[in-house]
């Protein structure tokens, strides 16, 4: 198996067409298969890390979680690792304290330069657990340890919004980053998800689809820009929720 991470733009064969509606839908096995290549060998004494990248509702998380599975399926438990952005949301005393609580979920309302930090230890400290923070839908806050990686570690699967964004904090995130793909989805799929998810989290109907208008989709818009910074674009199988 090779130890040397993908490159940091893919073959032409792995890109879609600029607006994709013509992407091919991989297989979740061939997205493992694509994934397995990635991970270093363990006498090797480094980890990978991949990053999926995408506007909010296209499946990032989803597909974190299942790829983070089937390695550990193959190649034993704790090889692969799973940590979100969505852990360093702002709490909501920040938020309303700097008024962004409406905007919750947008750029400025992450710790960007906590995330990077994080993903720095990732890449240095392999002789211990390194505990993650993330995302609580039913507190609506941010909690701390809920993941835990290992010295075990050979691949860390990191998805969030803005892992491609070219603005500070998240450049200084990317740098951690070994192969970086997009995650997407048409918007009526996406947004779709974006209210389902808001009305589990407790909100109802008119108000759930207002902060997916007023929010979610502006975020979306924002992240768009930087899918061509990614190395490969994807469109994930549907896949089971986890």
């Amino acid at each position: 198996m090779s130890t040397d991470p993908a490159p940091r733009r893919a073959p032409a064969s792995h890109r879609d067409a600029p607006d994709g509606r013509h992407a091919p839908v991989p297989t979740l096995a061939a997205l493992v298969a694509d994934v397995l290549v990635l991970v270093p060998d363990a006498a090797d004494g480094r980890r990978t890390v991949l990053g999926l990248a995408g506007p909010p509702g296209a499946g990032k998380s989803t597909l974190a979680v299942h790829l983070v599975r089937e390695v550990g399926r193959r190649l034993g438990a704790g090889v692969a690792a799973y940590v979100p952005l969505d852990g360093f949301h702002l709490s909501n005393a920040q938020l309303e304290r700097v008024g962004r609580l409406d905007r919750k979920g947008a750029p400025d309302t992450f710790d960007a330069w906590g995330y990077a930090a994080l993903l720095a230890r990732l890449a240095a400290e392999r002789d211990h657990d390194v505990y993650v923070p993330d995302y609580d839908r039913t507190l609506h806050e941010p909690v701390a340890a809920r993941h835990r990686v290992t010295p075990a570690a050979r691949l860390v699967v990191t998805e969030g919004n803005y892992l491609a964004a070219d603005a500070p904090g998240w450049r200084a995130a990317r740098e951690h980053i070994d192969v970086l793909w997009y995650v997407e989805a048409p918007d009526d799929v996406r947004e779709a998800r974006l209210v389902d998810r808001q009305l589990a989290g407790g909100r109802d109907e008119p108000a759930a689809r207002d902060w997916v208008e007023c929010s979610d989709r502006a975020n979306g818009e924002w992240v768009k820009p930087s899918r061509d910074a990614c190395d490969r674009v994807i469109v994930p199988p549907e896949l089971p929720a986890i």
